[in-house]
């Protein structure tokens, strides 16, 4: 199937997850965003392919895993997506696409080196991000020629302090399960909902404008995010609530309304998907399938499993692991601890009073039922009767890790010279105390 070359807008937020109302919260705030998803299709079961930032990002904009891409930690701490990876813009500046990024961007030290054909760094704040897509998407060039914007947020990442953001009420939210129900984690989430709230404010700005310039119809918007949102045991862990992301997508005349996924889909898909529906040529090295067929009712290489790692965030923690629909592995290659946060949720207050199994090491190997324990609380890592669920799912991921010459096989991954993170067993040790 062809299709008449339409305009993709992308918007990307910091540190989501999917705490939105069309996701089944209740209490958050997030209409705008939810009206994307009312007129196009939600995915339940989309996955980043690594969980820290940077790492993220550069498996979207790639389509290729983080050990491959070789982008494997945080820009700020020195890392740096290769030159010789392909990225989005650059795929479809070849087919024709006039490419911008506004905002926020976290893969490469010099952002001009992506392939943006234009780009604006002004601010990360969203309202400001926002303020300067609109000024675009209601001038005369937004409608010569079709064009990808990329729309990055700083929000909604730590701390959730600007005056600007409105806390909700501590007595309306929810806390996880997998987080202690006390003052200190409530008080987070009602900042964190109501930075939500702002965010998902600038959002609509882009969409009326969208809207009010007719280029509406013949517009792709996606929404998405890079990981799960920041709190202990979700960012930076390979639990679904730090690996599962949202992705809305609506793209009107072609793809359902209202519409909710099961399938499994991995961040590493976009950029296949993206390349298919504007006719590009597919490099060989994209690691990613995509789920054109999906959207549109025809066959597609479905996905029986995801794969998501780590390698560094603020300390060194290498871990694998391995989602089915029913399943998760999970695999960690040095010894750390279930309280081993990121540095910005390491002094959020909602870190303050965490029960002692936060400090406590976690096993080398976790295996987690997700249909009866979604929450993966209860590891059957050691449980005779899942012995053979867990040495299939262990091969396929060693299977995995040797198909794409993932460096853990060979020890270490060792980080480049200019790389300023915390890596050393006193310093963790440090990191992980109450």
């Amino acid at each position: 199937m062809s299709f008449k070359k339409p305009n993709i807008l992308m918007i990307i937020c910091h540190d989501l997850g999917q705490m939105l109302h069309c996701y089944g919260n209740r209490y958050i705030k997030s209409p705008n965003i939810d009206s994307i998803a009312e007129k196009g299709v939600v995915f339940l079961n989309h996955f980043c392919a690594s969980t820290p930032c940077s790492p993220s990002r550069g498996c979207i904009i790639t389509g290729r895993y983080a050990h491959s891409n070789g982008l494997m930690g945080l820009v700020n701490r020195g890392w740096d997506l290769p030159k010789d990876q392909r990225t989005i813009p650059q795929y479809l500046n070849e087919a024709g696409y006039e490419t911008y990024l506004f905002g926020f961007q976290h893969e490469r030290k010099d952002a001009a080196t992506l392939g943006y054909k234009h780009i604006n760094l002004e601010s990360w704040w969203c309202e400001k991000v926002a303020a300067n897509v609109v000024k675009f998407l209601t001038s005369k060039k937004a409608k010569e020629k079709p064009f990808f914007v990329n729309a990055g947020f700083f929000e909604v990442h730590l701390p959730f302090n600007r005056k600007e953001y409105k806390p909700a009420s501590i007595n309306e939210v929810e806390v996880p399960a997998y987080l202690p129900d006390n003052k200190d984690v409530r008080e987070e989430l009602a900042r964190f909902y109501g930075t939500i709230e702002f965010m998902d404010k600038a959002v609509g700005k882009i969409l009326r404008a969208l809207k009010k310039s007719n280029l509406e119809d013949n517009t792709i918007v996606i929404f998405t995010t890079d990981h799960g949102m920041a709190f202990p045991r979700a960012k930076s862990t390979m639990y679904d609530s730090g690996i599962k992301t949202s992705f809305i997508i609506k793209w009107p005349g072609v793809i359902p309304k209202g519409k909710f996924y099961n399938e499994l889909i991995s961040n590493i898909d976009l950029l296949p998907t993206l390349v298919e529906i504007v006719g590009g040529n597919k490099s060989s090295k994209i690691q990613g399938r995509s789920f054109l067929g999906l959207l549109i009712g025809s066959k597609y290489n479905e996905r029986t499993e995801i794969f998501s790692e780590k390698n560094f965030h603020d300390v060194y923690d290498p871990i694998r692991a391995i989602r089915t629909d029913r399943y998760k592995y999970i695999r960690s290659f040095e010894k750390r601890t279930y309280g081993a946060m990121s540095l910005d949720i390491k002094a959020s207050q909602a870190s303050r009073t965490l029960p002692e199994k936060f400090y406590k090491q976690r096993p080398f190997e976790e295996l987690y039922d997700i249909k009866k324990d979604p929450n993966e609380l209860k590891n059957l890592a050691r449980d005779v009767k899942y012995f053979k669920i867990k040495k299939e799912l262990a091969k396929k991921l060693e299977n995995w890790m040797r198909e794409t010459s993932d460096p853990i096989l060979k020890g270490k991954v060792i980080p480049p010279k200019e790389a300023n993170w915390l890596c050393s067993p006193e310093c963790f040790k440090e990191m992980s105390k109450k």
